[in-house]
């Protein structure tokens, strides 16, 4: 092949990366928008925050019952006009959700959403790793991780711009749906296969093939909830204000934001298994730090960091899937991840909330600490049994 035609090929490539990334941070902003939206619309209708956060927990929900089902609709209508089609129905999903406003009829519409945007979230994420070339793919899914986190950070300002109230804020999510169907309706002809004929992985049949990794995307997504629900509860417990622990969480995300790509830049010079390691020992020694620090001022660059690496574990956990599997097997296994992640973020949270009920403020870094310091252990146990 001349060099002109490996630098048409490279720039296909590229325009295909740019573009899967495109659509599914526009995906994210919808994302991020409807979460807040519809909590603000069913506390002026003086639904309960019980009830509230019961009607949030249906779309992770979605999330677990729908991904087992990815590998099978990637075969049977493939991968594209599977994904087209989930934008479509996302779109009209959230159309009925601003049409009903009930807070009844949310759950099953809720549980919808869930199920219809997660194949779109999967195989927009198996684009990205096979696309991403071996040597540089560090660096590419630390860009897609950085803007899946803006695009969910983006989604809540949206509603700055057209409020709460209404239509706007629906048409607002609705047409970011559309948009990200148009987006990849672009790209299509450009984006390779991730099925390979005459293979079948399912998602179970994954499981056992990466039992680690799986285990990594259940602590990194269960920390990221239980941390964003329960930090402002912790906070109270040294009389520290909403507003200052709300910046807190924001530096947090910050740095989840900032971090990514270097972190991924670090895993192309040494080894994703390695620099997850080094972020689930980082993010334990920032749950060990928290007690510590939460009174002084070095508990701004200590979020901002614990943010970055907490993180990092599913970005880290994302390159190596890349770097393991192919074809069906990735299908299933990115299928895998967003079931694993759907666990965490419905059993880690009340898990914490537990213990915190039992020992008071200090449950909030004790059982995050020992949840990634089992991870961590169990890194390095597989590590010597191999």
């Amino acid at each position: 092949m001349s060099a002109a035609e490996t630098n048409s090929d490279e720039t296909i490539q590229w325009a295909a990366i740019t573009g899967v990334i495109a659509t599914v941070s526009v995906f994210a902003i919808a994302q991020g928008l409807s979460y807040p939206l519809l909590s603000f619309i069913l506390q002026r209708q003086g639904i309960s925050p019980a009830m509230i956060g019961l009607s949030a927990a249906m779309t992770p929900i979605g999330f677990i019952l729908s991904s087992p089902m990815i590998p099978a609709l990637a075969r049977r209508f493939g991968p594209g006009r599977t994904a087209l089609t989930c934008a479509a129905l996302s779109a009209l999903v959230l159309a009925l959700v601003g049409w009903t406003q009930n807070v009844y009829l949310w759950f099953p519409l809720r549980l919808l959403i869930g199920v219809v945007t997660n194949p779109l979230y999967v195989l927009s994420e198996i684009w990205v790793i096979a696309l991403a070339p071996p040597s540089r793919r560090g660096r590419v899914m630390g860009v897609y991780s950085t803007v899946i986190s803006a695009g969910f950070a983006a989604g809540p300002l949206c509603l700055l711009a057209v409020g709460t109230e209404g239509w706007p804020p629906f048409l607002v999510g609705i047409s970011a749906f559309v948009f990200c169907g148009g987006c990849l309706a672009l790209v299509l002809g450009r984006l390779p296969k991730v099925d390979e004929a005459g293979q079948q992985v399912s998602v179970m049949g994954f499981m056992p093939k990466a039992w680690l990794l799986l285990a990594a995307v259940v602590v990194a997504a269960g920390f990221e909830q239980a941390v964003l629900a329960l930090l402002p509860v912790y906070g109270t417990h040294y009389s520290i204000a909403e507003a200052s622990m709300s910046a807190l969480l924001s530096t947090m995300i910050a740095g989840n934001i900032a971090m990514q790509v270097p972190l991924g830049l670090l895993a192309e010079r040494l080894t994703a298994r390695l620099v997850r390691f080094l972020c689930v020992s980082l993010t334990v020694l920032g749950c060990v730090l928290l007690p510590l620090l939460i009174e002084t001022p070095l508990i701004w660059p200590c979020v901002f960091i614990w943010g970055a690496v907490s993180y990092g574990i599913y970005t880290m956990s994302i390159i190596e899937l890349g770097e393991r599997f192919t074809g069906s097997a990735l299908v299933a296994g990115n299928a895998a991840f967003s079931l694993m992640w759907g666990v965490g973020g419905i059993l880690v949270p009340p898990l914490t909330g537990g213990v915190m009920d039992i020992t008071g403020a200090s449950g909030l870094p004790a059982t995050l600490g020992a949840i990634c310091a089992a991870l961590a252990v169990a890194t390095v146990l597989r590590r010597r049994v191999m």
